[in-house]
């Protein structure tokens, strides 16, 4: 029988393993938000959508991407409170997706900008 499994042929070699990654883990908000910011400059470079509204200080929808850092995560979306529903649609309106689209073309992009910060690009 072949004891070994995924390239490790025992706890002592998986431990050694996370051990030499676990120090360059530890700053994963850091990196979380590498990637969360490449993300929101590819997000507000997509072309905007002709807007009928034109009062002086107007913000298009596009332009209000933007990411926070709450505790342990960081979030991606829009700076206006409508940006959800015109991404998934409402009963009214069909759906304008913006932010999942982006993210499934250009998803390795950012895994491979957080992974070479962390110096990880073996995994």
């Amino acid at each position: 029988m072949n004891n070994e499994v995924y390239g490790y042929s025992g706890f002592e070699a998986l431990l050694e393993t996370i051990e030499k990654y676990a120090d360059k883990v530890d700053n994963f908000i850091e990196v979380l938000e590498i990637g969360a910011k490449e993300f929101v400059n590819d997000l507000l470079k997509l072309p905007k959508p002709m807007s009928k509204i034109r009062k002086a200080g107007y913000t298009h929808l596009v332009d209000s991407f933007a990411y926070r850092k709450n505790k342990k995560e960081i979030e991606v979306g829009w700076g206006k409170y409508y940006g959800p529903m015109v991404e998934h649609g409402t009963e009214k309106m069909d759906e304008n997706p913006h932010v999942y689209p982006l993210w499934d073309r250009n998803k390795e992009k950012y895994y491979k900008i957080m992974l070479t910060k962390l110096d990880l690009q073996t995994w």
